[in-house]
């Protein structure tokens, strides 16, 4: 049994290799989860503004496509990659919603926030103020992002980050396509009145 090359390291079968079809598939498995690992865990971070808790959602969404789902067609492993990592970022909100209620009972206060833009690395090479006015956009796209409903920025970060056309889109989500497009249209009008002129 090998592992994944994915920084996560997720086991890719969970039978011994008994053939050709198996090697091939565990190899597109991998080839899959390296490809995808990044813009997973940069989506991730954008909705819940924590490193090390979007890392584990990617981990474990990772972990739950190959245990239930590496034989589906691997056409079929992006929306379903997708679909487990929003499930498991809204499951993150909602015991974060409650842990908020449970410290405000007990008086406790707020928690640190991660910030995603200052930990970024700049791997184009760019000079200090193109770098600068480039995190600027960033921090202002993020900012917007936050701001928006949970589905509309679903649909927004899978359709714009992703690339998923509105089909994969749906089936990440869990919803119809009809609703895809509303949300994902909301969400481009709302970021172009909060951005302004930094919409592109």
């Amino acid at each position: 049994m090998s592992a994944c090359s994915s920084v996560f390291a997720v086991s890719c079968t969970r039978e011994p290799v008994s053939g050709v079809d198996t090697l091939q598939r565990e190899q597109e498995l991998n080839r899959f989860l390296a490809e995808v690992e990044k813009r997973a865990l940069r989506i991730a971070e954008i909705s819940i503004r924590d490193r090390d808790e979007a890392m584990d959602l990617v981990q474990n969404a990772m972990i739950k496509l190959v245990r239930k789902y590496a034989k589906r067609d691997s056409e079929e492993w992006t929306p379903l990659f997708y679909r487990i990592l929003q499930n498991g970022v809204r499951d993150w909100h909602r015991r974060q919603a409650v842990r908020k209620r449970v410290m405000v009972w007990f008086g406790g206060a707020g928690d640190d926030e991660f910030d995603v833009i200052a930990a970024a690395q700049d791997t184009a090479g760019r000079a200090p103020d193109q770098q600068l006015e480039s995190r600027e956009a960033m921090k202002g796209l993020e900012v917007a992002l936050t701001a928006l409903p949970r589905r509309q920025q679903e649909a927004f970060v899978l359709r714009t980050f992703e690339g998923l056309d509105v089909a994969g889109t749906a089936a990440a989500m869990g919803c119809s396509e009809g609703s895809v497009k509303t949300h994902y249209s909301r969400a481009v009008h709302s970021l172009r009145d909060s951005l302004g002129e930094h919409w592109q």
